[in-house]
C-alpha cells in the first residue's frame, strides 16, 4: 500500500485528509502522553495535587516536596552515550565527505537531540534537506508534532508535521516525492501555501523498543516515575510530621502549679514542684531508622531500574578505583547505553543512505564497495583517568595498531585534530630542513679536510 491508496481507502480522497488524520483519537492519545511527560519533567508531579486538610481547627497546607531525580537520570543516560561525538569509520574518501557534511550541518548536536527524545519519549523523526547554500541540514521533528502513516507491515508511507501557533494551524505533508504546506490562516478554510520537491524522501524514524507499540517505542521515564512519586510522598509526610506531632506538650502530674499557667517568658529558670509531682515534655518519637531503610530501598530501586550507577548520583564515595572496578560499577550503564546505541544505529544507517543520495545531486559519488565500509563508533562517557588513556594509546602506537590522527582524536589533550596534524607536519618540515643544513655543512667540512 502506498500513500495514495491509503488516502483513498481510509479518507475517500478527501482534500483535507491530513486534518482528519491528525485528529484521529490514536494520535490524540499519543500526543497527550508526550505532553504529560513534558509536564512531569518541568516539575508538575503528582505530589502537587495533594489537597489541603483541617488540623487543629484550621486549614493545614501539607508539604509538597518535588524531587527532580527523573530529569537527572535521563540526562545521565543521554550524556553517557552521546556526550562524546560519534566517530565515523571506513573508506577514507567516504569518511572525509561525511565528516564535511557532519561539520557543516552540525549533525553532532542533532545526534544528542535524537538520543534525548528517544530516551524521554521513545521516538522522534529527522528530515534531511538542502539549505540555500546547498548544505545538507537536519531538522529534528518534535514528537508532539509528528504523525507518521504506516502500512500493514509497519513501513512508513507518509508523514505529517502538524503544529499550532497563535491560533493558526499548519500542516507539512511529506510524501516520498513532495512536501506540501497547508494552513488555515485567514479563516477561509485550509489552503495550500507551498509545494516543494522532496529530495531526501520521508523522514528518518528513530525509536526504542516497546512491548505494546513497536512504532513509537516507550519512554524510559515510565520505569521510575512511580518510585519517585513514593519518595516524594514519604518525604513530604515526614516534613509535615515535625509540625503536627513533634512539638512537645508540657504535662504536669500532681498538685496544680500556682495559677495553672507557665510563663512563656521563662528562660534559664528552674521549675519547683510539690513533693510527689512530676513535670515532663511529651513528644512523638520519630522512627528515623525505618525511614532511612525505606528511603535507601526506594533510591536503590530507582537506580537499578534505570541502570544508573550509584556513584553518579552521589550515593557512594569510592576512591582510588582501578579501571576494572570502574567498569564493574558502570556495567549496567554500559548495557543500557548498548541498547540505546542499537536503536540509534538503525536510524543512522538510514540517514547515511539519504546523505549518499543527496551528495549525488552535488556531484559526489561512491562505489558500493567504498560506501559499504562506512560505519560509526560510539565512545561512552565512562570515567577514565587521562594517564590510562595515554598509556593505552602509547601501547597501540608501539604495536602499530593505530594511526597518528586516531591518537590525536582520542587524546584528552587535543582540542583541534586537524590543526594539531598541521603543526606536527610543520615541525617535521622544520626538523628535516635543519637536518639537511647540518648534512650540507658536514659535507663541506669533509671536502675541505
Amino acid at each position: 500500500m502506498d500513500l495514495k491508496q491509503y488516502i483513498q481507502e481510509f479518507h475517500g480522497n478527501d482534500k483535507e485528509w491530513f486534518k482528519k488524520e491528525t485528529d484521529d483519537w490514536q494520535h490524540t492519545q499519543r500526543i497527550q502522553k508526550v505532553y504529560d511527560i513534558q509536564d512531569y519533567l518541568e516539575g508538575k508531579h503528582k505530589i502537587l495535587e495533594k489537597p489541603s486538610e483541617m488540623y487543629g481547627g484550621k486549614e493545614f497546607h501539607p508539604r509538597k516536596i518535588v524531587l527532580q531525580y527523573a530529569k537527572q537520570i535521563l540526562n545521565f543516560q543521554v550524556s553517557y552515550l552521546i556526550s562524546n561525538p560519534l566517530t565515523l569509520a571506513g573508506n577514507e574518501k567516504v569518511v572525509s565527505e561525511y565528516k564535511k557534511v557532519y561539520k557543516k550541518g552540525n549533525f553532532h548536536r542533532q545526534d544528542y537531540k535524537i538520543v534525548d527524545y528517544i530516551t524521554k519519549y521513545g521516538y522522534c523523526f529527522e528530515y534531511l534537506y538542502f539549505d540555500d547554500k546547498k548544505t545538507i541540514k537536519s531538522k529534528i521533528i518534535k514528537p508532539e508534532n509528528s504523525y507518521a502513516i504506516f502500512d500493514d507491515e509497519n513501513n512508513i508511507i507518509g508523514f505529517i508535521e502538524h503544529w499550532t501557533s497563535n491560533g493558526v494551524s499548519y500542516w507539512n505533508v511529506y510524501s516520498p516525492s513532495t512536501v506540501q504546506r497547508w494552513t488555515d490562516k485567514g479563516g477561509d478554510g485550509i489552503k495550500l501555501i507551498g509545494q516543494y520537491r522532496n529530495i531526501s524522501g520521508l523522514p528518518v524514524h528513530y525509536h526504542n523498543q516497546s512491548e505494546i507499540d513497536e512504532n513509537y517505542g516507550r519512554s524510559d521515564l515510565e520505569d521510575i516515575v512511580s518510585l519517585i512519586d513514593t519518595m516524594e510522598d514519604i518525604l513530604s509526610k515526614l516534613a509535615d510530621s515535625f509540625h503536627k506531632f513533634h512539638t512537645p506538650i508540657p504535662i504536669s502530674i500532681g498538685q496544680q502549679i500556682t495559677d495553672g499557667a507557665i510563663s512563656k517568658d521563662i528562660a534559664g529558670m528552674g521549675l519547683s514542684l510539690e513533693e510527689g509531682s512530676d513535670f515532663k515534655l511529651v513528644a512523638s518519637k520519630l522512627d528515623w531508622k525505618s525511614f532511612e531503610v525505606l528511603w535507601k530501598t526506594l533510591m536503590q530501586a530507582v537506580l537499578d531500574v534505570s541502570s544508573t550507577p550509584s556513584v553518579s548520583m552521589n550515593q557512594g564515595t569510592p576512591a582510588n578505583l582501578a579501571e576494572v572496578s570502574i567498569k564493574m560499577l558502570y556495567s549496567l550503564a554500559d548495557m543500557r547505553a548498548g541498547q540505546n546505541e542499537m536503536y540509534l544505529r538503525e536510524g543512522l544507517y538510514k540517514r547515511f543512505e539519504k546523505i549518499r543520495k543527496m551528495l549525488e545531486y552535488v556531484g559526489v559519488t561512491f562505489t558500493d564497495e567504498e560506501y559499504d565500509t562506512l560505519d560509526v563508533v560510539f565512545q561512552y562517557a565512562r570515567p577514565q583517568t587521562e594517564k590510562d588513556i595515554v598509556d593505552n594509546l602509547k601501547t597501540l602506537s608501539e604495536m602499530g595498531g593505530i594511526s597518528l590522527e586516531s591518537i590525536l582524536e582520542r587524546s584528552p589533550y587535543t582540542v583541534d585534530v586537524q590543526q594539531e596534524m598541521m603543526r606536527l607536519n610543520g615541525d617535521k618540515e622544520i626538523t628535516g630542513n635543519k637536518n639537511n643544513n647540518l648534512n650540507v655543512h658536514k659535507g663541506k667540512r669533509d671536502k675541505e679536510v
